[in-house]
């Protein structure tokens, strides 16, 4: 892309890669290819190609401390495309993706309170009680927009599961 950023020089901001991207696409006169359709099937391919770098390595610690460094590199521009076609599409569709996830982190601070942690040390299986919430349109939300939440009814969902029993529906 043009105008390079140099990381260490600015921060990187959603609003920044919106305009970049938007930018890329416009030099290259690829607006009209970029329907929310197309954009959204070629996340799903990128999505698929991110998968990929994990496909057969079973579970990978935290920090990724026995990776080589060109296959950090390859994640790292795996994640990037996703993150790029997903800004891409939240733009076209006239989605705030800043706003629109921290709506998200606060409907999910609701509908999972901190509060109701629990982990069993018998089994080693972490587990969340949570009350099931219930989305609806009922009244506004102080800086959630119209969105409220009703509570129905409490579920376990497992976290962790260290044994080789199944997971409990929820």
């Amino acid at each position: 892309m043009t105008g390079g950023v140099e990381e260490r020089d600015q921060s990187v901001s959603l609003d920044l890669l919106k305009q970049k991207m938007a930018n890329f696409a416009k030099e290259r006169d690829w607006d009209q290819f970029h329907s929310p359709r197309n954009l959204l099937l070629a996340l799903v391919g990128e999505v698929g190609e991110l998968s990929e770098v994990f496909q057969w390595k079973g579970e990978v610690p935290k920090g990724l401390p026995d990776w080589k460094e060109e296959e950090k590199v390859h994640l790292g521009e795996e994640l990037s495309d996703v993150l790029l076609y997903l800004v891409r599409l939240s733009d076209i569709c006239g989605i705030d993706l800043g706003k629109a996830a921290l709506r998200k982190v606060e409907l999910n601070a609701i509908k999972y309170p901190a509060s109701k942690k629990n982990f069993n040390t018998s089994n080693g299986t972490a587990h969340n009680e949570y009350d099931l919430c219930v989305v609806s349109n009922i009244q506004s939300l102080p800086g959630l927009g119209t969105t409220a939440v009703e509570r129905t009814k409490t579920v376990v969902h497992p976290f962790n599961v260290q044994s080789d029993a199944a997971p409990k529906p929820i």
